[in-house]
């Protein structure tokens, strides 16, 4: 070899090493990768270097996203070992580990000890890859991924990560919450794959079980409705004998997302949103008391529209004292007498359930529905069972041997669970659901009332007993003792709950305009007797609606002051979130969740969204109203009188859940109260009954008319006080005129086409019917609504319904047989004399 062939030799080594030293995204053997120093991924997706979170001044090598505005960390090397100056360094050692020093090389801060599995080292190299995933290479030819930063996850689940458990070499990734935002170390709260039974991923508090999703049942956890509706990721879900994990790939890869298990012990789906480089929350978990791990103890399930702890079929509580106080920790036992394992056991289907804790369970893959109850009908110890598959083949098979523990109803989604009785506990229940027949329902609701009305008493005379002693102790800003809305221990309408509300924050008047941009047109929602709505973005990120009292507004702050204290402790799936309120110079807002899909009357009533709304969809939303008016009459800590039910105070949340809105004009009722009488008539013309709109009574009967009024609507897409067809001043006459006739499906809405079962539709008409009539006392009460809306039961005859005018001896003038309002327009009144 000459001296101009070894030059040029010489030449392109130094050019391919001097090259190598430059990449933007690799870090080689020669390389040492200081403070200061930056990898970028090859399509400038994310970025590696040290960085210091929050005010703290320590150093950590981590990954954050480059293209977001506000740093955002996914993964951290040294969490648990900062390095306390900017001395550090990380570079590739001589057996091909990735090492972090700190102080000159002296100090080993950390490493990914990793043995080398070729002969020479000095071939290794780290790669910043475009899914934020940062790999050991070992190899020059042949490339073996030795290590990944995937397979080691700190609180942030990416894209492209595997999330679970490698069997074979027992690697389980799972996520583990920062101890505080200054603090990247390993903190309180993990979420992890347990693989046993049907696996499922369970939130930990330590080693105490807080949360679970439920197993995979197809396109998601069972327990997780909201990933049916997922649209900005694909998940893929593998279980077999080599590996069991959950992986999200993007459908759009500028649309950036990911999971967090966050210090406060919450699991969030968070989204950028681009124009203004805001992460969003899609959902979190848990949500509410009854996503608590084994909240009701076993054989029971959690339902938040009901009592919160309910024996499951064939069961009874350990503790009825607890129980009855709300409290079911102790669960249930099976009842005496209805022992299993006889030959007329049989199964009583719980509908949309979270489904038992799946890590004792056992799993059979290939076999079908039926197979399944012929499996646990052989085995006496099988107490319930369960597709493993709703979703996806149909097939597979969960069966249960032990108690059944944390059970859960959620409002769409879920599965159907079927639990094991006999032939005597399967006779208590009603064809359809097999829950309760007639007797059973009126005892339990009698007892329940009654236990409602002692512990309401009791509740409220230790309230008034503990507002004595602390008016002076109590000095937080957020407290209603202190703030304009409180009335003193003698307030009838003061909430049970006196004292600081943690529920409710108070935002500052700087806060709201930013978020509103001034109060601007393009943010404009709508308009109501109050005032009008914004939309705005909190600095967070978090959509809301601002609800602003205009200086003219016939309503005031009595209203605001009502609806403050009524919603700030009423805690339900289908009641609308109040965030917080703004009392500042001469404004006054309430700050409300933001529903995207506005009111309901947006749908029903327009001609060209209507048909969005099949009549699926159209039954789940009378289901999740009848359930949020159950609580409000029933089941919450008050007996609340809405007064202003309509098809605009019902308002749609992005997978088109409802939520009841608009609780200015609502009223509080005493435990042993039954109607009450006012000289200020407030609500809504064509929604009012006829003792409210003429004598000012009001009760929940008057509520139960504006829902019969509202069930009628959701099923013609006709406003009642709009109505004039023909003959019929009102949707309520014309429909009492068809129902006579046998011809009552003629109202039902055309754009359902043939989504809709006859049979079921009547029914629905029905009960609107007897929810209408003329006389308070013969309408049903919204407990009663709920059975005969979810049970195959007979229903009685409706009773001439209100409002009904006739046309006698062909005059064509309309005779009123009953007196009636005179307008019936549809206008909301803030102040009418009693007649």
């Amino acid at each position: 070899m000459n001296l101009v062939e070894k030059i040029l030799i010489f030449s392109v080594l130094f050019l391919l090493k001097r090259r190598s030293c430059t990449s933007i995204d690799t870090i080689n053997s020669i390389q040492s990768f200081k403070d200061g120093d930056n990898l970028v991924s090859k399509g400038g997706s994310f970025k590696l270097g040290f960085f210091s979170p929050g005010s703290s001044s320590n150093r950590y090598v981590g990954i954050w996203y480059n293209k977001v505005k506000e740093q955002t960390v996914v993964w951290v090397a040294n969490r648990n070992k900062p390095i306390t100056s900017r001395t550090g360094v990380l570079s590739i050692n001589k057996i091909g580990n990735l090492v972090l020093y700190d102080e000159n090389r002296d100090v080993l801060v950390w490493t990914t000890n990793v043995l080398a599995t070729t002969g020479t080292t000095n071939e290794s190299f780290a790669q910043l890859l475009e899914t934020g995933n940062l790999v050991l290479f070992q190899g020059n030819k042949r490339r073996v991924v030795v290590w990944q930063s995937f397979d080691y996850p700190t609180n942030t689940m990416l894209p492209y990560m595997k999330f679970g458990v490698n069997h074979r070499t027992g690697l389980n990734r799972f996520l583990t919450s920062w101890k505080s935002r200054e603090d990247p170390g390993i903190g309180e709260y993990s979420l992890k794959m347990d693989p046993n039974g049907a696996p499922q991923l369970f939130l930990f508090n330590g080693s105490v079980k807080v949360w679970r999703t439920g197993p995979w049942i197809g396109q998601g956890w069972n327990g997780v409705p909201e990933m049916k509706y997922e649209l900005i990721v694909n998940a893929s879900y593998v279980d077999n004998y080599d590996e069991t994990y959950r992986m999200d790939t993007t459908v759009n890869a500028s649309i950036l997302s990911r999971y967090v298990m966050n210090e406060s012990g919450v699991v969030e789906k968070l989204g950028l949103v681009e124009e203004d480089q805001k992460w969003v929350v899609y959902w979190h978990a848990p949500k509410s008391k009854c996503d608590n791990y084994d909240k009701c103890g076993v054989n029971s399930y959690c339902d938040p529209y009901s009592f919160e702890c309910t024996c499951l079929p064939g069961s009874e509580p350990n503790s009825t004292g607890d129980w009855y106080s709300r409290d079911g920790s102790k669960g249930c036992t099976r009842k005496r007498g209805e022992q299993v394992c006889r030959n007329d056991d049989r199964f009583t289907m719980v509908e949309r359930a979270k489904v038992p804790d799946t890590s004792l369970a056992q799993v059979n893959k290939s076999m079908g529905t039926e197979a399944c109850m012929e499996l646990c009908l052989r085995n006496c110890s099988c107490t319930g069972y369960a597709s493993a598959d709703v979703n996806g083949t149909g097939k597979g098979c969960i069966t249960w041997y032990e108690d059944l523990i944390d059970t859960t109803t959620l409002l769409y989604g879920g599965q159907d669970l079927y639990i094991r009785v006999n032939a005597a506990g399967l006779a208590q229940f009603s064809k359809k659901s097999k829950w309760f027949d007639h007797k059973r329902l009126a005892t339990i609701v009698g007892v329940s009332l009654a236990a409602m009305l002692l512990m309401l008493s009791l509740v409220y005379w230790l309230a008034t007993k503990k507002k004595k002693g602390m008016g002076e102790r109590n000095k937080s800003p957020n407290s209603f003792v202190t703030s304009p809305f409180y009335e003193g221990p003698s307030s009838k309408k003061e909430i049970v709950e006196s004292g600081p509300n943690s529920d409710i924050q108070f935002f500052d008047l700087s806060t709201i305009v930013a978020a509103t941009d001034n109060f601007s047109l393009a943010n404009r929602l709508g308009e109501g007797g109050f005032g009008a709505v914004y939309k705005g973005r909190l600095p967070n990120g978090q959509e809301v609606a601002v609800k602003r009292l205009s200086k003219n507004s016939r309503q005031g702050i009595e209203e605001l002051k009502n609806e403050v204290k009524l919603i700030a402790r009423l805690q339900h799936r289908n009641l609308v979130r109040l965030l917080g309120c703004c009392i500042q110079e001469e404004e006054k807002m309430l700050i409300y969740e933001y529903l995207p899909n506005k009111g309901l009357d947006s749908f029903i009533f327009d001609k060209a969204k209507k048909s969005m709304l099949d009549w699926k969809k159209r039954y789940e939303i009378i289901l999740g109203i009848t359930r949020g008016m159950l609580y409000l009459h029933e089941d919450s800590r008050l007996k609340i009188i809405h007064r202003d039910l309509k098809a605009s105070n019902v308002l749609l949340d992005a997978t088109m859940n409802p939520k009841i809105s608009d609780f200015g004009m609502a009223k509080i009722f005493d435990g042993d109260q039954i109607e009450a009488n006012t000289n200020r008539v407030v609500g809504t013309y064509g929604y009012m009954s006829p003792e409210y709109a003429m004598k000012g009574l009001f009760s929940i009967k008057s509520d139960v008319f504006s829902f019969g009024v509202m069930l009628l609507e959701i099923i013609s897409a006709r406003k009642n006080n709009s109505y004039s067809p023909e003959d019929s001043l009102n949707l309520i006459e014309h429909v009492w005129d068809l129902w006579k006739e046998s011809r009552a499906l003629e109202i039902v809405d055309l754009s359902l086409g043939e989504s809709y079962q006859p049979h079921e539709v009547l029914r629905c008409i029905h009960i609107g019917l007897l929810c209408v009539q003329e006389f308070a006392a013969d309408r049903p009460s919204m407990s009663e609504i709920a059975f005969m809306l979810s049970h195959d039961t007979t229903l009685p005859s409706p009773n001439q319904s209100a409002f009904i005018f006739r046309r006698e001896n062909n005059d064509p003038v309309a005779s009123p047989t009953r007196v009636g309002p005179s307008s019936i327009n549809d206008v909301t009144l803030s102040a009418i004399e009693a007649r």
